[in-house]
């Protein structure tokens, strides 16, 4: 299965794995699975550490290239992920959770967020 990591569930697979549940750590070491990373979490990580907020600390050049080293995909931003959010109901505010999940409805991805208000949205999103 394909799985799409929000941004925080990123970050905390990245570096502190005792923030993600039992059922996310099996999804995440379960080698049938193919883990994606968004090119619009490293984007957030990066206007957020430049806000200088204390959860968003990681380089996040270092963690691309972590994250490709151990196996992760990449996932760029289309024209096409862009305009599925004029689709989404308007349940969320933020535009990185927001490009997250059109781009699993779009790629038909599974979503991972532990973020109860990503989960409400329609399509393939998983709460862990």
């Amino acid at each position: 299965m394909k799985l799409l990591l929000d941004t925080h569930v990123l970050l905390w697979a990245a570096g502190q794995p005792d923030q993600l549940s039992s059922a996310a750590l099996a999804l995440l070491a379960d080698p049938d699975n193919d883990l994606m990373f968004s090119a619009a979490s490293l984007w957030e990580i990066a206007i957020k550490r430049g806000l200088d907020r204390d959860d968003f600390r990681i380089d996040p050049s270092v963690l691309r290239r972590s994250l490709l080293d151990n196996g992760y995909t990449e996932l760029p931003i289309t024209s096409e992920h862009a305009v599925a959010v004029v689709g989404l109901p308007a349940l969320h505010k933020d535009p990185f959770d927001r490009i997250l999940v059109a781009q699993a409805n779009v790629e038909g991805i599974t979503l991972l967020t532990a973020d109860a208000l990503v989960a409400r949205y329609p399509g393939p999103i998983r709460t862990v």
